[in-house]
């Protein structure tokens, strides 16, 4: 009789098993030694971490080519609708230094991309000529399906200078000049996110953003004209079909320019008349908006689009004027409204607006929660909705459940599972069963327990990597995303301060203790922001250092947040801070990871955290601050930040220690930048939540001490997390923009008959 499995065997089984697939363990040994020693060239004597990793990765990779090569051919005879110091430093993160062994280089498929030139104008139409040749080289990476058998491909592109290259000066000894501008020609995929403060970072960032969208579309086009898998000769001619084959979705504007890239490959190279190749273009594309702040908002100097990429502006010329003549057919005399609509901005710089551009390009657009997209409506893009209202939806963004709780929080996943089975992983709507579950005292336990091992797990894991002891007991307080203003992690540091002079004032008084955790990386040219880490890691020296707070209190900046870092922190969070100005975060995808994994949020009704409420219930959520009506109302009668600070005696004296310099000893002055905004500039009006702010967090400490309501709680967001699947979100875009019914087909695996 074989004995009974054990928790850790158990959870293996759900989060392993359950993900790969695995059918045979010693077929996967086998593999894994073959790996090891005849493409990696080791032994067990000499093998390193890193070469049992490659190891394992090429061993996963081969269970993972017969189904990808059968999904690719099976998209082709199928013919299916679609083809789809306390400051922030920079350090390059050479990720390919050792190769990538997901990756699959396909140098045969290498295409070119051009940039700058000129325009010639012929009877046989216009001509892009004299241009810079760079090369783009795909890599594929198999992205497999949850039990399906099915493994797509994602295809990334590396610039490569063509072989030619300045071969001349290079002959007659102009060696340095040969060299550098090759490494001009690849410097568009080496660096991710260059700084775009300076002319060469804007030029470098446009261009990559050319590169990947003019290697992808005519990799597109290649695919529709095959017939069949493999085939490279071009079969259809015609490009009725397009649309009914393609879908593009440009998420946000960077990939814009496939608007106007597609219309130059159909006008000029295949010869359709402008109109046909608009109606392709327009049904092809649809526009997925991500942000409502104008500053994130692209808009291009046309002098740099037109030395970069000169017939491309040509087209949005002539795009922009046919489509402000339709808005003067259905708005005559209304000489504003062409203004505020048009593709092209006029004043001391005179730029193109790409998402006009892309609003006037797809035939739907979407905001990405409820709120966002009626602010887009009502706002943001309020002349376009009256122009054309039809095009117009919503698709509130959703996380993988596999990864954002099977993976990395097994033991949840596996307490789930005991309960309501384990189909809910492919199914997340299933988790409303757990509502039954809100008053049985063992699955209040259980999930309890998963919760206090997540975050002792968590708590050696910070000291081991930064050095800070916390209290595993204490009340974990997490905000963890991109540092900027909007976001409020000033908010949050006044609370912090808030909560240490009060312990300093009061030092015998109860206090529940808290573990208040911040991550998140700045933009390279952001200076607000990274003052904002460096204030964060200076109120963190002065409160962890503190005798008189213990570990009451704690403040810690997890510096170089990442997915593997965000793996660790969201399981082990009691409490998630989702605190944006209401009106300015269009979703936000780590408020639903936190809510998944039993953490409680605190926050404004901004994004997604509006729906989360409405599905857990208002009152099981910790809301305060602004309504968006309230902001509007705040705008148009000014906010004044001095009345706040002269009404409010806690946050006077937080912002006079701040002005003083009792967090910067040896620079008095160095928080003065950020006292002054928030005085006089600060557009995301923190000042105006802050009482309401410290409030909420009071209900929230009250709480903690009850841990069988706050388990509780915890449970009944868990079990109303089911809508934030990105299945959901990926099946309404299926059906409602790319016009494919989406279903749970399985293929047959390699070894199975077909």
């Amino acid at each position: 009789m074989s004995r009974p499995l054990t928790d850790q065997e158990k959870r293996k089984q759900i989060s392993v098993r359950g993900l790969a697939g695995v059918e045979n363990v010693t077929e996967l040994k086998k593999n894994f030694n073959r790996h090891l020693h005849f493409t990696l060239v080791k032994d067990r004597n000499v093998a390193t971490p890193l070469d049992y990793y490659f190891a394992l990765a090429f061993t996963v990779r081969d269970h993972l080519v017969g189904r990808w090569l059968r999904t690719q051919q099976h998209y082709y005879e199928k013919d299916p609708k679609k083809i789809s110091g306390g400051w922030q430093i920079e350090e390059a993160d050479d990720w390919l230094r050792y190769g990538n062994p997901w990756e699959k280089a396909r140098p045969e498929c290498t295409l070119p991309v051009h940039f700058y030139g000129r325009v010639e104008h012929t009877n046989q139409g216009a001509k892009w000529v004299d241009t810079q040749v760079v090369l783009a080289m795909p890599y594929d990476t198999p992205v497999p399906g949850y039990r399906n058998n099915i493994v797509n491909t994602m295809r990334l592109w590396s610039a490569k200078a063509p072989n030619d290259f300045n071969l001349k000066d290079f002959n007659v000894g102009g060696y340095i000049q040969a060299v550098l501008d090759r490494n001009l020609a690849e410097n568009i995929s080496r660096v991710l996110y260059p700084n775009d403060n300076f002319f060469e970072g804007k030029e470098l960032r446009l261009k990559q953003e050319y590169f990947v969208v003019a290697a992808t579309l005519q990799d597109i086009i290649r695919r529709f004209k095959s017939s069949k898998f493999g085939c490279r000769d071009p079969v259809r001619t015609s490009f009725d079909a397009f649309p009914d084959k393609v879908a593009i979705q440009l998420n946000d504007t960077h990939p814009s320019l496939t608007i106007p890239e597609l219309m130059r490959i159909l006008v000029d190279q295949e010869r359709l008349d402008w109109d046909k190749a608009w109606d392709v273009t327009v049904k092809t594309c649809a526009y997925t908006n991500h942000t409502v702040l104008p500053e994130a908002l692209e808009r291009w100097p046309v002098h740099l689009i037109e030395t970069l990429l000169p017939r491309h502006l040509q087209i949005i010329y002539e795009i922009n004027q046919r489509f402000l003549n339709r808005v003067a057919a259905a708005f005559p005399g209304d000489v504003d409204r062409l203004r505020r609509m048009s593709l092209v901005e006029e004043g001391a710089v005179k730029r193109i607006n790409m998402a006009h551009l892309c609003i006037a390009g797809s035939h739907a657009i979407n905001g990405v929660a409820r709120i966002h997209s009626e602010i887009l409506k009502k706002t943001t893009f309020k002349d376009f909705y009256e122009l054309e209202p039809h095009k117009f939806q919503n698709k509130t963004n959703g996380i993988t459940p596999r990864r954002w709780l099977v993976m990395c929080n097994p033991g949840l996943a596996e307490v789930i599972a005991e309960r309501i089975g384990e189909d809910y992983i492919a199914d997340l709507d299933q988790l409303r069963k757990l509502l039954s579950y809100v008053d049985d005292e063992a699955f209040i336990r259980d999930v309890a327990k998963v919760k206090q091992e997540n975050k002792l797990k968590f708590s050696a894991y910070l000291e081991k990597e930064y050095k800070v002891h916390i209290n595993p007991n204490s009340l974990f307080d997490v905000q963890v995303k991109r540092i900027h203003e909007y976001k409020r992690q000033l908010l949050n540091c006044l609370h912090v301060i808030t909560m240490y002079n009060r312990i300093k004032k009061d030092p015998n008084k109860f206090s529940v203790p808290r573990t208040v955790m911040i991550g998140g990386k700045a933009a390279p040219g952001y200076h607000m922001a990274k003052m904002i880490i460096k204030l964060i890691t200076a109120v963190g020296d002065v409160v962890n250092h503190d005798p008189v707070v213990g570990d009451r209190l704690r403040l810690v900046f997890l510096e170089n947040y990442r997915v593997s870092l965000a793996e660790k922190v969201i399981p082990a969070a009691d409490l998630s801070e989702q605190i944006s100005t209401a009106g300015t975060e269009a979703s936000g995808t780590g408020n639903m990871k936190f809510m998944l994994n039993g953490a409680l949020t605190i926050g404004t009704m901004d994004g997604a955290n509006v729906e989360m409420a409405e599905e857990a219930g208002e009152e099981n959520f910790f809301i305060f601050g602004m309504r968006v009506e309230d902001v509007e109302r705040l705008d148009q009668r000014g906010y004044n930040a001095q009345e706040y600070y002269d009404r409010i005696p806690e946050l006077r004296h937080i912002i006079d220690q701040l002005n003083s310099g009792f967090f910067s000893p040896k620079q008095p002055d160095l928080f003065k930048a950020i006292v002054n905004m928030l005085m006089h500039h600060d557009r995301f009006k923190v000042f105006a939540d802050y009482e309401e702010y410290i409030k909420c967090q009071e209900r929230v400490s009250a709480l903690y001490k009850n841990p069988r309501e706050w388990t509780r709680m915890v449970i009944r967001n868990i079990a109303t997390s089911g809508k934030f699947s990105s299945d959901r979100t990926i099946a309404q875009y299926a059906k409602e923009i790319w016009g494919v019914e989406p279903n749970r087909q399985r293929l047959p695996a390699p070894d199975e008959k077909i």
